[in-house]
């Protein structure tokens, strides 16, 4: 009997063309045109003198002249100050809420976040309105209430001392969060071990919780120094009234007429020099092994009673809240409430002209509102973009290189805006690359500052995500970019909303690069802001800051509130 074989063809599987290699280059090559251009370009103009020869006579200026020398050692002072005060505030205080029945511990953790939310230079401001010499509320009730001739004075925030306390109040974050984080995770049982052993809470404090977190502290001191020395907001606001520079206000300085892009050039680069050892030490700390949890599951952490310290530990965290959020919040508030800043807030007093003449007689507002939150979402949306790309490529990739496009991605957190801003300026201010006067080179620049930050915090999404789905999407035969788009990105949702949000409030927020960039047709909030400092219209600033504030606030809330369709709040109390 014969038996019959019907052969049935097999569909062959259609023909696709997978654009995952060259979306690969094409960020490759785009995020080397970010970072490497304008370095490239820092590093020819510091090498070259007026007639385009090379020459070394920038950098030997930065050592033989005083008037480089000096700004660099207060820059390097001011931000060791900053460091150590900000680490002498925030490690109490992260300790009390972290570790003992403190009060109201969520409210200052809010408040906290308040105060890192806050741009430093309206923080700078808002101490300038509270403690200026002649005008600042602090000595104008000082006089009043003592009697006080008017040329005596309480506090005088134009010193050396003034700006590292200003700073120290909206770098201090920093510090508390890595320690609060590290003393959520000490493992408890080694503290009832100490205390077992008949060591007192003091004890236990000093030779066992401490020691845990030391790595936290000291990697928060060291960005809190970065932090100060690569600022220029702080700085420029009060330091040059009081009559000197610290290094970012010395290389803005070079800009101005006669400008000399060279030697701001050459001092741009030991600045950079200094940051990428600063990341380092901090990646070194944080790297280090301080502990292993044995045998699963560390206990429920040990919270200490405050007792008859309590009152001592309210006073304190109130000081520190107050002088860091509430006092410049409400001089801020009052200032725009009233036309001069002298004058107390009575129903007297009280008048809108301020907010009259921002919204409606300042020409400039309408245009720097327009270009900040045009460029503030065009960066948020392209940026979230590229590091969700990125990320993806990184860390589900066995592609060649993907390593570099990683580095690339994460090699702006190194550059000090000042210094981006120079190198920005420098590489398109040419006729062949003419971009310098428009929103574009200001959009390069923003999305250059904010890429590492979106990078991270995508990357740490992606690993929280099994890559099951994403195989069973490939094996039906999607694209990787496809499965990117219908799968992944979906998945991660709340996660890209939260890099939205961080990545906006930062670019609206952004000072040290844009004051190199703009001009009268492209200026921004910050920009404005800085602008009606120098002309003394504290009014105007005030209810300018309050908007900025306002629209940072609004933002997280509404970002807390979104993905309640499947994920969690982006940002806890």
């Amino acid at each position: 009997m014969a038996l019959a074989i019907t052969t049935v063809p097999v569909a062959k599987p259609p023909f696709r063309i997978d654009l995952f290699r060259p979306a690969f280059v094409m960020l490759v090559a785009v995020l080397a045109v970010l970072v490497v251009l304008p370095l490239s370009w820092l590093l020819y103009y510091s090498l070259i003198d007026k007639d385009g020869a090379f020459t070394l006579a920038n950098f030997t200026a930065l050592v033989s002249e005083a008037t480089l020398r000096r700004p660099f050692l207060l820059a390097i002072g001011m931000a060791l100050g900053v460091g150590a005060l900000s680490c002498a505030i925030a490690t109490p205080l992260a300790w009390l809420v972290s570790r003992t029945d403190l009060p109201g511990r969520r409210i200052v953790r809010a408040l906290v976040t308040a105060s890192f939310v806050t741009p430093p230079f309206l923080g700078a401001i808002a101490w300038e309105i509270l403690a200026a010499p002649n005008s600042g509320l602090i000595n104008v009730l000082y006089r009043y209430v003592t009697g006080a001739q008017p040329d005596q004075t309480l506090v005088n925030i134009y010193t050396f001392q003034g700006l590292v306390f200003a700073i120290t109040c909206y770098t201090f974050p920093y510090v508390f969060t890595l320690v609060a984080n590290g003393l959520d995770r000490v493992p408890s049982d080694l503290e009832d071990a100490s205390a077992i052993l008949g060591g007192r809470a003091a004890t236990t404090l000093r030779r066992v919780t401490i020691p845990l977190v030391l790595p936290a502290m000291l990697a928060g001191t060291l960005i809190a120094i970065l932090q100060a020395l690569t600022m220029f907001g702080s700085p420029a606001i009060l330091a040059l009234p009081a009559g000197f520079h610290v290094i970012t206000t010395k290389i803005w300085s070079l800009f101005q007429y006669p400008p000399k892009p060279g030697l701001a050039a050459a001092a741009s680069l030991p600045l950079l020099l200094i940051t990428v050892l600063l990341l380092q030490g901090k990646t070194w700390i944080l790297g280090r092994k301080g502990y292993t949890v044995l045998g699963g599951k560390s206990g429920v952490a040990r919270v200490s009673r405050l007792g008859r310290w309590k009152p001592v530990a309210i006073g304190f965290a109130a000081i520190v809240l107050s002088l860091t959020v509430l006092l410049p919040y409400a001089a801020l508030l009052k200032t725009s409430l009233t036309r001069n800043v002298s004058e107390p807030l009575t129903l007297a007093t009280l008048t809108l002209y301020n907010f009259h003449f921002v919204f409606f007689e300042f020409s400039a507002t309408r245009l720097a509102m327009w270009n900040t939150f045009l460029l503030g979402f065009l960066t948020a949306t392209i940026g979230t973009g590229i590091a969700l790309l990125a990320a993806y490529m990184v860390s589900r990739s066995t592609i060649r290189g993907s390593h570099m496009l990683g580095a690339l991605a994460t090699a702006p957190v190194a550059i000090p805006g000042i210094v981006l801003g120079v190198g920005l300026f420098l590489t398109y201010s040419h006729p062949q690359l003419m971009l310098y006067g428009t929103l574009w080179i200001l959009l390069i620049a923003f999305l250059t500052i904010e890429m590492p930050a979106g990078y991270q915090q995508m990357s740490a999404a992606f690993h929280g995500i099994h890559p099951e789905l994403e195989e069973a999407s490939r094996i039906l035969g999607a694209s990787r970019l496809k499965t990117l788009r219908l799968i992944t990105a979906p998945l991660l949702r709340t996660s890209v909303i939260a890099t939205w949000c961080f990545v906006f409030i930062g670019t609206i927020r952004e000072l040290s690069a844009t004051i190199l960039l703009t001009t009268a047709n492209t200026k921004l909030v910050s920009v404005i802001i800085y602008d009606l400092n120098e002309s003394g219209d504290l009014g105007a600033i005030s209810v300018l800051g309050l908007m900025l504030l306002a629209v940072s606030f609004c933002v997280v809330f509404l970002a807390n509130r979104l993905p309640v369709l499947g994920g969690p709040p982006l940002v806890r109390g």
